[in-house]
């Protein structure tokens, strides 16, 4: 199972914790300089300009091709057993590139590739099942998303369908490891926005492989919609609103805009009410000249009823309307994280609680083991309101 965390494991001492907190806060503002080859994910609709690898037993993605990792002081190198990451001839953590998976190289009856199909984020099996979506290529595209990148770039194909992706599935269990599956969708102009389809899929994939499914889709107009997603056994849902800041929706993504922030709330206390507290999140990016007080208050009211808010720094995608932008400093996407951080231990909606999906794997944020530091016992750090941060 080639996929799987490496036997050193997570840390277990708060200390430890808050380092490789700061550690990889530190590498997904910066990136990581490495020379020798590596699993990763160049651009599309999913973890951007990826690197997959594990720090010290932990998920970690972190940008490898972007123009700026050329400047960073952090390398992966090799060692005599494995390899390490190092700034300035100093090594600071042990480090284990990722694998090529192994069910990349079968394929369908039909002939597509399963990796045209489906992609594995470390432990965790990923797809869009519709590549296609209908803001794209128009004034409502979304300024930060790569959907129709790997489509027109031929690594994928337009429409997955759900026994194709069961059988993916599968595979990737069986010869990868693969935890939980984690499919999204472009949205489309009916009433559930894509969700009957996705969920379909992820119906398709949970029953033959077993594994934990999360699906994502944007607020359906019919929040009925919820209850068909829920009855076909779907485990998490994640209703992404990207950004807390109305001035920053309306210039980043109009569509999430014009539904507004108050009608995400809606839609995500009517999905608690059904599938539980902490199996339903959002997405929140850092680095777009967003609001940080908007952004914290936005966070806790979301804790407050049941919604886990991912924390991610902007991970620019190459081909995206903002391919040149940079992430944001390391300082402020740390300051945002640990005035949440503290509210989502408190609340019991910790990472280790999702079931699937982007919240329970981790690897694209440093929030997972900020939690894990403050349960460990290592006191908060002092509040407060980091600058605005512009991407």
């Amino acid at each position: 199972m080639t996929q799987t965390a490496p036997s050193s494991g997570p840390v277990t001492t708060a200390d430890d914790a808050g380092r490789l907190s700061d550690l990889i806060l530190q590498l997904q503002e910066k990136g990581l300089r490495i020379s020798g080859p590596l699993e990763r994910r160049p651009g599309g609709a999913g973890p951007s300009d990826a690197g997959m690898i594990w720090v010290e037993g932990s998920p970690v993605t972190v940008p490898v091709d972007a123009g700026y990792v050329g400047d960073s002081p952090y390398e992966m190198l090799s060692e005599d057993s494995g390899h390490g990451i190092y700034r300035d001839g100093v090594r600071l953590a042990s480090a284990t590139p990722a694998n090529r998976p192994q069910f990349y190289d079968l394929s369908t009856a039909d002939g597509t590739p399963y990796w045209k199909l489906a992609l594995m984020h470390l432990d965790s099996l990923a797809s869009t099942v519709l590549q296609t979506c209908a803001y794209w290529g128009n004034d409502d595209q979304c300024r930060f998303c790569g959907i129709g990148v790997s489509l027109d770039s031929g690594s994928t194909v337009k429409v997955k369908r759900p026994e194709q992706l069961a059988e993916v599935a599968v595979a990737a269990r069986d010869l990868d490891g693969a935890v939980d599956i984690t499919l999204t969708t472009g949205s489309t102009y009916g009433k559930d926005r894509g969700a009957f389809y996705v969920s379909k899929c992820g119906q398709a994939m949970k029953e033959a492989s077993g594994l934990p499914v999360e699906v994502q889709f944007e607020p359906p107009t019919d929040l009925a919609v919820i209850d068909t997603v829920r009855d076909r056994g779907i485990d998490s849902l994640g209703i992404h609103v990207e950004s807390f800041d109305p001035q920053v929706l309306a210039r980043v993504a109009p569509p999430k805009a014009r539904t507004g922030i108050e009608r995400y709330f809606e839609t995500w206390e009517y999905a608690v009410e059904r599938f539980g507290e902490g199996q339903v999140t959002t997405y929140v990016i850092l680095g777009m000249g967003e609001d940080p007080e908007l952004t914290i208050e936005g966070c806790k009211r979301a804790v407050d009823i049941g919604v886990y808010p991912f924390i991610v720094p902007l991970r620019p995608v190459p081909g995206s309307l903002m391919a040149d932008a940079v992430p944001p400093a390391a300082d402020y996407t740390e300051r945002i994280a640990r005035a949440v951080a503290p509210e989502l231990v408190r609340r019991g909606l910790t990472a280790d609680k999702v079931a699937a999906g982007c919240a329970r794997c981790q690897a694209c944020s440093a929030l997972g083991s900020l939690e894990r530091s403050i349960q460990l016992g290592m006191p908060s750090m002092p509040g407060g309101i980091p600058a605005r941060s512009a991407s």
